[in-house]
């Protein structure tokens, strides 16, 4: 996922802008190159910086951020405490409805433990109370 999506994403549910991003696997392509005569290139969000565009202004780091994929982490809403995973550079935010509790049980139990190192209290949070699905309800399924 490129981190300039985090400038038009938003909960499905209650529709909190900006939702917040961990990041468990990063990837960079250094031949990327900014080609834009606009900088910053977001409008609102900086998803690099983890900060709205008017506190950023004109420091953007936006040709170090057309370098940088997300290739594993979650989309967290503190608003209703949904995650959503991103697997392989793709951003999944399903309605609970569409969600597998398999998968998500699956992808949380595989990214617990650099979830923890990376973010331990936000982690600890999505873990245990998440939605729709956490690791207390599932821990065995």
């Amino acid at each position: 996922m490129k981190y300039r999506l985090m400038d038009i994403l938003a909960c499905p549910y209650d529709k909190k802008f900006p939702l917040k991003l961990i990041v468990l696997e990063e990837k960079v392509y250094p031949e990327r190159k900014y080609e834009w005569d606009k900088k910053p290139f977001c409008e609102e969000y900086c998803g690099l910086l983890g900060k709205p565009v008017k506190e950023v202004g004109d420091s953007a780091p936006c040709e170090d951020c057309i370098k940088r994929e997300i290739v594993t982490g979650i989309l967290y809403c503190p608003e209703c405490r949904r995650w959503y995973p991103i697997k392989e550079e793709i951003p999944i935010l399903l309605p609970d409805e569409l969600r597998s509790a398999k998968e998500d049980i699956e992808f949380l139990q595989n990214v617990k433990d650099k979830l923890l190192q990376v973010e331990p209290e936000l982690g600890d949070k999505i873990l245990k109370e998440g939605k729709p699905f956490n690791l207390s309800t599932h821990s065995s399924k």
